[in-house]
């Protein structure tokens, strides 16, 4: 990736549609533009020129066509901009075109043989945090915007974007470097034993710092799977209704339902977005002993499921529940899943309701609210549909993410998350150190080890490496 180079590439998704967009950045973009577009206030038969092209105002769009040489390719809407109020900071052409893919590649090749080269993955975007329009995290915002299927995952990327989450760690390392350059300055004073760095202020400093990189470690398991989709673990014996539920819930038929026990051997996945939380749910086979050994392998892998899972919902099948043992034997299975998976909220679902008399569902869940209170119990009936969407509305209520505001950090890239933790022990290095007296050099170090973990996130400590990992990652016209 050159820095004097003109790029070009397609700015739009690949393939035929209604438009597209070719886009050029770089300091020959306007040359080159100039040489290939005619506005339509010119007359028919002009050719392209720099003259003509000059007229056109910075940051305006303007009707006209692409000529190579008196072949017409396209009339397009062309918008000039004009270095640096641009997407990359430099100047840039953006040629709005009809979406034949013929027409794409026609004004692309002249753009190449104009001078330009083909823009490599990411290349628009890198150039804009090369001059600074944006910082690192914001960068990789922008590929999380692109990527995201719904309103959180949306959400939390537009908030990185506007550099809410950047700009808290950068105040952050400010203070930090402040105060190790205080810390060194006594180093050069040592002998005239001079404090330039209180040491209460310091502590202060490292209190409030590790509150704040706490908070935004903690935020990962809850930003990661937002981003990814919450895992959902749809578990129960055989024939309870799983996979129906599953069904209900896509409202498609994704799972085969049949009445034969064990149907399901191996979990089926799919996507759902509900109330613009995305969700994962897993249709796993159903719990019991078996001599089956491959149902026993599809029994292992649904636990294997449900541990992976971020919540659990446990299926029973109301018609099987018409006496006192058989509740008793539920409220067990019950038990025995909150002690499987103790640090993951059980929803207990109770399906078939429409096979049961409206007295016998009043008596299974007053008994299961009266020995279990803390269960959160939905009754439905997922071959009518009955009651599926206050499931919905369980499974959101169950996250709380509609109470993310406008204002909240949620760290939802791995590479901060591992950023933060190394930055977060070079911080407990230091309040050990303080609290052990150790050197001020000692404490300087680590101080400046924990700025440039903050410094990595943000891309003010950045090598061609990580650069080169990071924007590989982009399609190529972004």
């Amino acid at each position: 990736m050159y820095k004097n180079d003109t790029i070009v590439a397609l700015a739009t998704p690949a393939g035929s549609g209604a438009i597209a967009v070719v886009r050029l950045s770089g300091p020959e973009a306007h040359v080159i533009a100039g040489a290939i577009f005619v506005p339509a206030f010119a007359k028919a038969e002009s050719q392209p020129s720099q003259k003509t092209y000059s007229k056109l105002g910075a940051n305006t769009v303007t009707l006209g066509h692409i000529k190579d040489d008196d072949r017409v390719i396209d009339e397009v809407l062309l918008t000039k901009f004009v270095s640096p109020r641009s997407y990359t900071g430099e100047d840039v052409v953006e040629i709005s075109c009809h979406g034949s893919i013929y027409i794409q590649q026609e004004i692309i090749s002249l753009c190449l043989k104009k001078g330009a080269r083909m823009a490599q993955a990411g290349e628009f975007t890198l150039q804009a945090f090369l001059n600074a329009k944006m910082d690192l995290s914001q960068a990789e915002a922008v590929a999380d915007l692109i990527a995201s299927e719904s309103e959180t995952a949306h959400q939390i990327a537009i908030q990185q974007m506007r550099g809410g989450f950047s700009n808290e760690l950068k105040e952050l390392r400010s203070q930090l470097l402040n105060f190790a350059s205080l810390i060194e300055l006594e180093l050069d004073f040592s002998e005239e034993d001079v404090a330039f760095a209180n040491r209460d202020d310091l502590k202060k400093l490292l209190n409030e710092s590790q509150q704040t990189l706490r908070k935004l470690i903690d935020s990962f398991a809850l930003g990661n799977v937002l981003k990814t989709g919450i895992p959902i673990a749809i578990v129960g014996e055989p024939n309870v209704g799983k996979s129906t539920l599953l069904n209900a819930l896509l409202n498609e038929e994704k799972a085969i339902v049949s009445d034969i026990a064990g149907t399901t051997r191996d979990s089926i996945e799919d996507e759902i977005n509900i109330e613009g939380v995305r969700f994962r749910l897993i249709d796993t086979a159903g719990l019991r002993d078996t001599t089956d050994t491959i149902e026993g392998m599809g029994i292992q892998r649904s636990y294997a499921k449900a541990e992976q899972s971020k919540l659990v919902l446990y299926l029973l099948d109301a018609t099987h529940l018409n006496t006192s043992p058989r509740i008793i034997h539920c409220l067990m299975r019950i038990q025995i899943m909150r002690e499987k998976f103790p640090d993951k909220p059980l929803v207990v679902v109770l399906n078939k309701i429409d096979q049961i008399t409206g007295l016998e569902h009043a008596e299974i869940t007053k008994q299961i609210n009266k020995k279990s209170p803390e269960t959160i119990l939905i009754s439905l009936s997922a071959k009518s549909h009955a009651g599926v969407e206050e499931l919905k509305t369980a499974l959101v209520a169950s996250f709380n993410s509609g109470a993310l505001s406008q204002d909240d950090s949620i760290v939802s890239n791995a590479r901060h998350y591992d950023a933060l933790q190394n930055a977060y022990s070079s911080l407990i290095e230091v309040q050990t150190g303080i609290e052990n007296e150790v050197s001020s050099e000692f404490l300087a170090i680590d101080i400046r080890a924990t700025a440039e973990s903050l410094g990595i996130i943000t891309g003010e400590i950045t090598n061609d490496e990580l650069l080169g990992n990071i924007f590989s990652q982009f399609c190529i016209g972004k």
